[in-house]
């Protein structure tokens, strides 16, 4: 019997403390060995010229979700993770999205059965709780969180999701109690309802004044009003899509503060600007663009690069929500027309935020490898107790690996990625660096471009306690 499943041989190894030169041996889906001239495996990769990093971790993705009335999202399990193979992922951490009047343990259940046998990668739930009924705050939410369910969202804003402050305060104080971790969609409802209805007022409508809609002094005021929450109950936060300097501010005095406010930030907010919106003069192909919030300005996203260089974000994920654009269930849907309003909020990336990030990140000299991978994976396994056994190369941790060409040319083109939405809104994006292997567990998911495991290697994933809490913050 051969000494390894496979051995990965030749490659730099990095992780996000440290780098060397050596084979990676894995037996049975782990990790088994780190050392020079490894033998004796059943299959042996070369990854000379190549650098071997974990798997990347997104901890922000919409899957197969509902999103109203004649909307589809565009990827279920079987397609998003397929996706995200492909740019070099090997967990993925979507949402359980409680709809009123439902509770939560039946909302898992739906979403496990969505998932069964269809995901290619690992993946593991986050909870989105948005009928914060005393039942799920006394039962469901402590029991699922005693589950391996120990994360989940909370809204302060759409007509469907948002929570009044109350409850807000209400679900962070069960967070505290059981050691869960909140994050927060921080954008003000009552604002953006005051500023929609203007702009429709004035004949504003078409997707362009969705950014208008949703200024930064919205995304800085509940950003402020949520720091604050949790200030006043005593547990961890964080502040998921960042997109503005006022926003990150808020964070940044958080911490001066030594309050555990924590903070992601997405592709979009460093890539893509209000100017996008407009489409072409003003027209409809403004919707590929519409996400909350919004893309802002070249200010904005050097203000970003620098709390990244800072070290004020924690992970940097997709928000990968993804809708087809020409369709009339998705961008284009009859009501999206009338107004900017009833587009559908999000923007698929679940297949590009690793090559971009890397891209402006790692070959612009903006950051070391060792900082992507924490930001792509290491904080994200950290911050979602699901390390060391992901977010990491270490003997006894999964064999997660990605096999990285950093001098690899390549433009992003939706005619070669894996999602299920119609167009990518990095459409002829020059990047720098690509994934060439995708192993998750052992197993080899993507190589060159095209998808070689199963759709039924992905396994659910229950996650311990979050490193925010387990430093006793």
């Amino acid at each position: 019997m051969a000494e390894f499943d496979l051995v990965v041989a030749g490659g730099e190894v990095i992780t996000a403390s440290d780098r060397a030169r050596c084979d990676v041996g894995v037996k049975d889906g782990r990790i088994t060995a780190l050392a020079e001239g490894l033998t004796g495996a059943a299959r042996t990769i070369d990854a000379a010229g190549l650098w071997v990093l974990p798997g990347g971790v997104d901890s922000h993705v919409h899957i197969a979700q509902p999103s109203g009335p004649g909307i589809t999202m565009a990827d279920d399990f079987a397609s998003a993770t397929a996706a995200a193979a492909c740019g070099g992922n090997t967990t993925v951490m979507p949402f359980a999205l409680q709809e009123r009047g439902h509770g939560l343990r039946e909302t898992v259940e739906a979403y496990h059965a969505k998932a069964k046998g269809n995901c290619r990668i690992d993946v593991s739930f986050h909870l989105i709780i948005s009928d914060a009924t005393p039942a799920v705050l006394g039962q469901e939410l402590p029991a699922l969180v005693k589950a391996g369910y120990t994360s989940f969202k909370v809204f302060m804003t759409y007509d469907d999701l948002v929570l009044d402050d109350r409850s807000l305060l209400e679900v962070m104080d069960v967070a505290r109690r059981e050691r869960a971790l909140v994050m927060v969609h921080a954008e003000g409802y009552d604002s953006l309802k005051f500023m929609t209805e203007r702009l429709e007022a004035e004949g504003k409508t078409a997707p362009y004044w969705h950014g208008p809609s949703r200024p930064d002094v919205i995304e800085r005021e509940a950003t402020h009003r949520a720091v604050s929450h949790a200030q006043l109950v005593g547990t961890p936060l964080m502040v998921v899509h960042v997109s503005s300097r006022a926003a990150m501010e808020q964070i940044q005095w958080a911490k001066a503060q030594g309050l555990p406010v924590f903070a992601e930030t997405c592709p979009q907010y460093l890539t893509l600007t209000a100017d996008d919106l407009r489409g072409l003069e003003m027209d409809m192909t403004g919707a590929k663009y519409v996400c909350s919030p919004p893309p802002r300005t070249t200010d904005d996203q050097a203000a970003i690069w620098a709390g990244i260089e800072q070290g004020v974000f924690t992970t940097f994920s997709s928000d990968h929500a993804p809708f087809r654009y020409d369709d009339v269930e998705g961008k284009l849907n009859p009501k999206a027309r009338t107004s900017f309003r009833w587009v559908p909020n999000g923007l698929p990336g679940i297949e590009t935020r690793l090559p971009i990030f890397f891209s402006e990140g790692v070959s612009k000299g903006r950051i070391s490898p060792e900082q992507f991978v924490a930001l792509t994976a290491t904080n994200h396994a950290r911050m979602y107790g699901l390390y060391p056994k992901k977010g990491t190369i270490a003997v006894g941790a999964d064999a997660d690996l990605t096999l990285w060409d950093p001098h690899r040319r390549e433009t992003i083109r939706q005619e070669i990625l894996h999602h299920g939405a119609d167009y990518t809104p990095w459409e002829g994006f020059a990047v720098t660096g690509w994934p060439v292997v995708t192993i998750a567990r052992g197993e080899v998911v993507a190589e060159a471009g095209r998808l070689t495991g199963t759709p039924g290697h992905g396994t659910h994933l229950a996650r311990g306690v979050s490193s925010a809490l387990r430093a006793g913050a």
